[in-house]
């Protein structure tokens, strides 16, 4: 099985991120047990801890003997858990947004406590990623609080175009670079901070991150209309069923599809089914997986002067691997 994660090559990339998730643990704990257990409530639920693999993974990126397990410092994972904080305090607002009943195969916070109780945990863990971030220097908590900011404008980028048949491509990838691509390209920045990088190198890894991130999610994107509610850990087609129409079906509707009538509207379960296998057996599929590939070989050509070491060949695998997911 091919692997998506940048820290491959580390001697022993579990105990790296074991790490990461013990201080991501201690770092939703709180006086208050209450809280407590509500902000730590997706953490057991796993996640592939991306954003934190890619920071350390660029922090390591110019080391020759980057699988060494010596070489990761307090200030790398205490940068890993800050941008996971952000994408677990994201995911808490998503999922009240999308009024969603799981997330990664367990009931999701708003369902089980209800969405104030969600919104201000997601707000607590923001709350301890700037204080983090705070801690490893004023360009670290700068730079956080500004990706904060621009995932806030991806977002409503995306609300203001809600069940919009006229929605474009432009539109849409302005959206997913704020949401998404922001996030990566700021914890491969950090990593570069943090691993002393020169100006350069952190400028190329940046550049790495974000090309990586829009890969992500157009392919991320494309999963929720090809993919099963098991493999998701959470239902699929939901995207169509919420009114956000992404890439697949932005370029189906333009190509004057029929489809384009079942839309625009909340759907039913079969609309939706109906909607989604018309868009599953068109060729948008594959040409946004082409545009998917396309950001992928943007991120390689970034960082194609920089040397083969642990880190940096662990990046270029993950990135040239993210598409095997679509390979089932």
């Amino acid at each position: 099985m091919v692997s998506l994660t940048p820290l491959q090559y580390r001697t022993d990339a579990a105990t790296d991120l074991s790490r990461v998730e013990e201080a991501l643990r201690e770092a939703a704990k709180t006086d208050d047990d209450f809280l407590t257990e509500v902000a730590s409530h997706l953490i057991p639920a796993g996640g592939k801890r991306l954003r934190p693999a890619f920071l350390i993974a660029s922090a390591l990126a110019l080391d020759p003997a980057g699988d060494a397990s010596d070489r990761l410092t307090e200030e790398m994972v205490r940068g890993g858990v800050a941008v996971e904080l952000v994408h677990l305090g994201s995911l808490y607002h998503d999922d009240v947004m999308d009024e969603a009943e799981t997330r990664r195969g367990i009931e999701a916070v708003n369902h089980r406590w209800g969405n104030l109780t969600a919104i201000l945990a997601g707000d607590f863990l923001l709350a301890k990623a700037s204080e983090l971030a705070a801690s490893l220097g004023t360009e670290v908590a700068e730079l956080l609080a500004a990706t904060i900011g621009r995932l806030c404008e991806g977002q409503v980028r995306e609300l203001q175009l809600i069940y919009d048949v006229t929605r474009n491509e432009e539109q849409y990838l302005q959206a997913i670079a704020g949401k998404t691509a922001e996030l990566y390209a700021t914890s491969c920045r950090i990593g570069g901070i943090v691993g002393g990088a020169e100006r350069d190198v952190i400028n190329k890894l940046t550049e790495f991150g974000h090309a990586y991130g829009m890969a992500f999610q157009v392919v991320d994107d494309i999963l929720d209309l090809v993919a099963t509610d098991e493999e998701l850990g959470k239902p699929s087609g939901n995207d169509i069923r919420e009114g956000v129409y992404t890439l697949p079906v932005i370029r189906m509707i333009a190509s004057g599809d029929p489809v384009k009538e079942l839309l625009g509207g909340p759907l039913d379960e079969k609309t939706r089914d109906q909607a989604r296998a018309a868009v599953v057996n068109g060729p948008e599929i594959a040409s946004s997986i082409e545009t998917a590939q396309n950001f992928v070989d943007r991120a390689l050509s970034t960082v194609e002067d920089l040397p083969a070491t642990p880190g940096m060949q662990g990046m270029r695998d993950a990135a040239t691997n993210l598409l095997s997911a679509l390979n089932r």
